[in-house]
């Protein structure tokens, strides 16, 4: 059993964001091409089914201090999380112009659990309440300094998905009248498309991180 994140090494890195990456393809396989634009409720809920228990597990494992946290803790504190970030992350769309109405909670609660899947659930599960490694992961300022591992892989794709929503969101209000306009249609893939850029991201800092710490080392 793992004690620290700084353990990890790059291929666990990479393995873990390849199962997070796995489930998104693996939803996207049993929604079906086009099932976001066609159904986004039932391709929104099909992407929080797969990909919840496989993030919740992956970081659950990844969690800080082992021995006095177990795996089923951890797992707790990515549960309670998920409907906590939800209800942030709706509430902060809908503060940015997200529409409110009966036609679009259904879809917006899912893209919420997703958000939060991609936010809030990996930092809870690996941190649970410990407000310092809370500010040092939403801080840009990891990606100036040496940092946990852990770290990388949770800010990188979180900063990703929510800069990757912002930029999805841009399209919306434009008059070209496409169904991939609708809320939260673009949204959702800018979101997805910065998330997994962001697991792209990380896996060069952990890799350039390993070096700097062979380097000294040596």
């Amino acid at each position: 059993m793992r004690a620290e994140g700084t353990q990890i090494s790059v291929f666990a890195a990479a393995a873990a964001h390849a199962l997070c990456f796995a489930g998104l393809a693996v939803a996207h396989c049993l929604s079906g091409r086009g099932a976001l634009v066609s159904d986004p409720a039932l391709a929104l809920r099909l992407l929080v089914v797969c990909e919840a228990p496989i993030v919740i597990a992956v970081f659950s494992y990844l969690r800080r201090d082992a021995k006095r946290c177990s795996f089923l803790k951890a797992a707790a504190r990515g549960l309670l999380a998920l409907p906590v970030g939800a209800f942030l992350n709706a509430f902060g769309a809908i503060v940015l112009g997200a529409p409110v109405g009966i036609k679009y909670w259904i879809a917006t609660t899912y893209w919420s659990l997703l958000m939060s899947l991609f936010t809030f659930v990996p930092a809870a599960c690996v941190f649970g309440a410990s407000k310092t490694d809370w500010q040092n992961v939403l801080s840009h300022s990891i990606y100036f300094t040496p940092i946990d591992v852990t770290n990388y892989m949770i800010a990188a794709p979180c900063h990703g998905a929510v800069v990757g929503a912002w930029l999805g969101a841009w399209p919306m209000p434009l008059d070209w009248e496409r169904p991939w306009q609708e809320w939260p249609i673009c949204v959702t893939y800018g979101a997805i498309a910065g998330h997994v850029t962001g697991m792209l991201v990380s896996w060069v800092l952990i890799v350039a991180h390993k070096r700097r710490v062979r380097a000294k080392a040596e």
